[in-house]
């Protein structure tokens, strides 16, 4: 199949290398813009650039679809199809039936759920056990679309965020590549969204949540009043960004690994169980803080923090 792909992230590259390697023609790549990185603020091109230019394709590296500029050249293109994964251009009206069988794209959630930037972390966040990625049809909405195939994922119960992106990733290329060729094969019937299932009241609401609103650094904090099971989710699924943390004597202490134990006393929240590993009394239970991050520090073991501070059992953070 002769196709248009759109995408610019890591997960992108990944699924424009499936394409290539299952034989399709890509007629051209579009991807946003080179952008400073680092301390030094080197020019860089996306990770779907880089690959392309390897495997000699045709980059085109737009501001915007929005305005039009973009809309004879992909006519020209002429493919059969346009694939857009994680790309950070909104496709325009105009473009939604520009090839033969449309726009298609990988979410990574299992839509109707988590519609929005961060799905993966949401679910990690959410605490949820399971979560996969959609292939739809794009409309004019934020991921609205009629859903084409989908392909559930499991999530470990001490996996991050960053652990379950790479699974995802792959899965999400190998499904991408099925969908395609049953698309050509007349082989898919699409079906409509469940919408009354894509709502929510607040990101907070850990039980209901359906969007996946982008994370922030403030949004990464927790509280050791807070259930243990939520304070746990939050590590996992702070990581590897923004990174959760908790506030201790007017400094923020980022905590990169963690596992959940027992407050079997029944201990207040807040109050230091043990050492080795440091474990804190929660909310319905307690949890290990493993692996910390002092504010202005390097990344150490939960147990020397403790003795650089001269916690012992009984303390309360």
């Amino acid at each position: 199949m002769r196709i248009l792909f759109m995408g610019t992230p890591d997960i992108a590259a990944e699924s424009l290398a499936a394409l290539l390697d299952a034989g399709h023609e890509v007629c051209g790549v579009f991807t946003r813009r080179d952008k400073p990185v680092g301390r030094k603020q080197i020019l860089t091109a996306p990770p779907v650039k880089q690959l392309a230019v390897e495997h000699g394709l045709s980059v085109y590296q737009p501001r915007t679809l929005r305005d039009g500029s973009s809309d004879e050249l992909i006519k020209e293109l002429a493919p059969d199809i346009i694939v857009v994964v994680p790309y950070g251009c909104i496709i325009p009206p105009q473009l939604l039936h520009a090839a033969k069988y449309g726009c298609i794209n990988l979410h990574v959630s299992l839509l109707p759920k988590y519609r929005g930037s961060a799905p993966i972390q949401w679910a990690v966040l959410n605490g949820d056990e399971g979560t996969g990625v959609t292939i739809m049809q794009l409309d004019e909405g934020l991921d609205t679309g009629d859903i084409l195939m989908v392909e559930p994922v499991t999530i470990g119960p001490e996996e991050t965020s960053g652990e379950l992106f790479d699974r995802v990733s792959a899965v999400g290329a190998g499904t991408l590549v099925t969908a395609l060729e049953k698309i050509e094969a007349g082989g898919l019937t699409p079906r409509k969204q469940d919408n009354a299932a894509a709502t929510m009241p607040q990101p907070q609401d850990h039980e209901n949540a359906c969007l996946a609103p982008m994370l922030n650094k403030e949004m990464a904090e927790f509280r050791l009043t807070e259930s243990a099971a939520h304070i746990h989710n939050w590590v996992r699924g702070m990581n590897p960004w923004p990174v959760a943390w908790f506030a201790q004597d007017g400094k923020r202490i980022k905590v990169l690994e963690s596992r959940l134990a027992e407050n079997p006393q029944h201990a207040a929240p807040g109050t230091v169980l043990a050492l080795k590993p440091l474990t804190i009394a929660a909310e319905n239970g307690a949890v290990a803080l493993l692996t910390v991050t002092p504010e202005g520090g390097k990344p150490m073991a939960g147990t020397a923090w403790a003795a650089g501070r001269r916690l012992k059992a009984g303390d309360s953070l």
